[in-house]
């Protein structure tokens, strides 16, 4: 879009690209489920993830079929699960209207608030040069974060620091669900690598990374103290505070290396 720009005091003419924001209707079995507010791209994805995340799914193998549908003011995103799946989904449903701020939606109490199942985190040693090398490939793979300066990004890296995938998003949650997603239909095994994400690292990030199988994640800004909770529960590497030549150990700095 055009835009008036003032730089050094001087007034001027230019364009500016925005980051395009927009409710995302998630459908299941033709009964809507959810209603997100994000980047309408790899939106196959973001089905997968969220499905997976949201604990309506345990695997890729359970969604058949996922197709994207223009609607009004918006998008479709039908997801076919498998016929057992379904039932119990539908047994469970709760609503969601989904934001791009914070806040827990579709939840009446605080014992229903996100929490994955307790299972032994993978055995993952990782070097402190490979994250460094990660970190410094993140700003030149977020094309979409260059253009716009609006998104927030999710990667996955293997273990010796190479980004293997990145996806970008308005909503936090959803970069992330993008990128678990994509590991998913990849059929990549997240125990091989690390999480990286550009936001601070809250408990639904951790919930998420542990549902996903993950084990270390690193973020770019501070941990809350629930998310430090949850990732010594689940047993994640969490390290947060993030830049290619530094870095906070908040859990898991025994499975950390030098070199």
């Amino acid at each position: 879009m055009t835009v008036v720009e003032y730089r050094t005091g001087l007034r001027q003419d230019g364009s500016r690209a925005l980051a395009v924001e927009a409710p995302v209707n998630l459908v299941y079995g033709s009964v809507p489920h959810a209603v997100m507010m994000a980047t309408p791209g790899d939106l196959e994805d973001f089905a997968y993830g969220f499905s997976l995340t949201e604990g309506i799914v345990e695997a890729a193998d359970e969604i058949r079929d996922v197709r994207v549908e223009p609607a009004q003011d918006g998008v479709r995103l039908y997801v076919e699960l498998a016929p057992g799946r379904l039932r119990e989904h539908l047994a469970r449903k709760r609503a969601i209207s989904g934001r791009t701020g914070c806040g827990v939606c579709g939840i009446e109490d605080i014992a229903s608030l996100p929490r994955a199942a307790l299972r032994p985190a993978p055995a993952l040693t990782l070097s402190v040069p490979a994250i460094a090398r990660a970190l410094g490939a993140l700003d030149e793979a977020q094309r979409l974060g260059a253009q716009t300066r609006a998104v927030h990004a999710a990667a996955w890296a293997n273990t010796e620091g190479d980004l293997i995938a990145l996806r970008e998003d308005v909503g936090r949650h959803n970069a992330l669900d993008k990128l678990i997603g994509a590991l998913m239909r990849a059929r990549i095994d997240p125990a091989r690598g690390f999480l990286i994400i550009t936001s601070r690292c809250s408990f639904e990030m951790v919930e998420k990374a542990a549902r996903l199988g993950a084990g270390a994640i690193v973020a770019i800004s501070a941990p809350t103290s629930l998310a430090l909770e949850r990732a010594r529960e689940h047993g994640l590497t969490l390290c947060a505070i993030a830049r290619s030549d530094s870095l906070t150990v908040f859990t898991g700095a025994e499975r950390l290396t030098g070199g």
